[in-house]
């Protein structure tokens, strides 16, 4: 069996048939919608007992035909049926103004599958279906909602799920529409919603009030693929399950926080897109700051979706509005910024005086997505100029690990000090586990009815007020972005910036690739 979901407790209804019928507890939950608060069980495919109760779920990709479906939505779709995940009898229904058959998606999808899975595969494929029709036209929705009901024949309980995997020229037509005509009467119906919401405070504001009019709150996901990663989501257990660095978390022995996320490739694919929204837009109003408020946000009354995200938006109305002097932009292959650094400050008792550093690129030396906790320095330090900061890494992407550096002896008969580390590199830790994309996660969160890892429409809001005003200047006053060359580290002004606000690179600590655990017991087994 397989425990989905952060809460600790499951909905009242299905409370007393938890320990013996996990299936009842599964559909009451799917019934009431969830509140993010509930015990998911999950046993095998959510079981027999719901196909019992005549429970459909369509699952309706908006934007069937785009990349985004095809290479993220649809493989991740088809991880979760192998892995028994997805409801039972679950119905995968495409929408696009194409003309497609399913058998020309299935060759277009990106979806990587065994030999031995080829029966499966089929399965998975015949759990599809595909209507094309106008994003502009009710008839079409209707149409759309003919082919829903025709699939959930006499289910007792109908829930609807739309994917809005859509350019946002499209998305208040598409959602006026479904909510017209496509919407289910007797299940819940949910909606997932792509970046970009938005390009600043005003056009953000206008989708929110229109997703508003149509949707309820708890109705609307808004995606943000980050919040989905492994790392990410070890954040709260790692800052609120180990008392050890509950004392250390805060302006008196911290230093300053780096957010980091490099790419060593530029626009392929995305030219157009990119051109219009750029780094800060793409990457870091949204990925990284989602980040800064999990780093620096409270304790949560509770893992609830509503107590994690009110800590969040506390972190956020923390901030002040960000300033073009706290910013260094850089260009490569783009008419755009493709490099952007900029330091936050949060206003309150824990980290006042601390600088929040977030930094992304493309085009660069590595691929690479981190946090870096940077400490002060020892007071009192006996070693002079020999004892480094500590630092506790937190490595996203790739090869997920972390790590504290530490100073410790010199092996051997001399007295120096070196930088070693503790080291938590998964792949070593944890051999035989399998992590989940990002995307599985949150699907599987969306099924469930978990909002703990999407963004809620105060967030968005409070993420905008910081931004805007500096990108309205950027673009206003035509700020001339620095160049630097393909495969570098960046714009040396962004160094200069992160050691202005006391970041210390020293360049000394060497990152050795630890054996495998089977390697070292071998080894010693061999002594």
């Amino acid at each position: 069996m397989l425990l989905v979901g952060m809460g600790s407790a499951c909905t009242s209804n299905a409370r007393a048939n938890c320990q013996t019928e996990p299936e009842a507890c599964t559909l009451a939950s799917l019934k009431s919608g969830g509140d993010g608060n509930n015990c998911i069980h999950i046993s095998g495919g959510f079981g027999p007992a719901m196909a019992e109760k005549k429970l459909c779920t369509s699952f309706v990709v908006m934007g069937a035909s785009g990349d985004l479906a095809k290479k993220k939505i649809y493989p991740t779709l088809w991880l979760l049926f192998r892995g028994k995940l997805l409801p039972v009898g679950t119905k995968i229904v495409g929408y696009a103004r194409t003309h497609m058959a399913i058998a020309e998606l299935r060759e277009k999808c990106v979806i990587k599958a065994k030999d031995s899975e080829k029966e499966l595969l089929d399965s998975f494929w015949a759990s599809n279906s595909y209507v094309s029709g106008s994003y502009t036209e009710a008839d079409a929705f209707a149409k759309l909602d003919s082919e829903l009901k025709k699939l959930e024949g006499g289910a007792e309980v109908a829930n609807r799920l739309f994917y809005l995997a859509l350019p946002p020229s499209v998305f208040e037509t598409v959602t006026t529409h479904i909510k017209g005509a496509a919407m289910s009467a007797k299940g819940w119906n949910r909606i997932i919603v792509e970046k970009p919401f938005g390009k600043d405070s005003d056009s953000s504001a206008q989708l929110t009030r229109h997703l508003s009019s149509v949707f309820t709150e708890d109705e609307i996901y808004r995606i943000d693929h980050y919040l989905g990663k492994e790392m990410v989501q070890t954040l709260l257990v790692l800052r609120f399950a180990n008392a050890i660095f509950q004392p250390l978390w805060n302006r008196d022995n911290i230093k300053c926080v780096v957010v980091s996320f490099k790419e060593p490739f530029g626009t392929q694919g995305r030219g157009g897109y990119f051109d219009e929204f750029g780094i800060i837009r793409d990457v870091m109003q949204n990925h990284l700051l989602q980040v800064l408020c999990l780093v620096a946000m409270e304790k949560p009354v509770s893992t609830s979706a509503e107590d994690i995200r009110d800590e969040k938006v506390k972190v956020l109305r923390s901030v002040p509005e960000l300033k073009l002097g706290d910013v260094v932009l850089g260009q490569y292959g783009s008419v755009t910024p493709t490099f952007a650094t900029a330091v936050l400050h949060i206003k309150n008792e824990r980290w006042d005086g601390v600088p929040f550093i977030l930094r992304c690129g493309k085009a660069l030396n590595e691929r690479k997505a981190e946090i870096r906790i940077q400490f002060r320095d020892v007071p009192g330090d006996i070693f002079p100029g020999k004892a480094r900061r500590n630092e506790l890494v937190i490595r996203l992407q790739p090869n997920e690990a972390m790590y504290m550096k530490v100073m410790m002896k010199q092996p051997g008969i001399s007295f120096e000090p070196i930088e070693g580390e503790l080291d938590l590199t998964y792949k070593n830790r944890f051999k035989d586990v399998t992590l989940p994309d990002a995307y599985e996660r949150l699907l599987l969160d969306v099924f469930n009815g978990s909002q703990a890892h999407f963004v809620r429409s105060d967030e968005l809001a409070e993420a905008w007020r910081i931004f805007t005003p500096l990108l309205h200047q950027i673009e206003r006053e035509r700020v001339a972005p620095i160049q630097y060359p393909y495969g570098s580290r960046g714009p040396k002004e962004s160094d200069e910036l992160v050691s202005k606000y006391g970041f210390h690179y020293t360049g000394t600590y060497k990152w050795l690739e630890v054996r495998s655990c089977v390697e070292f017991r071998n080894n010693r087994r061999r002594a």
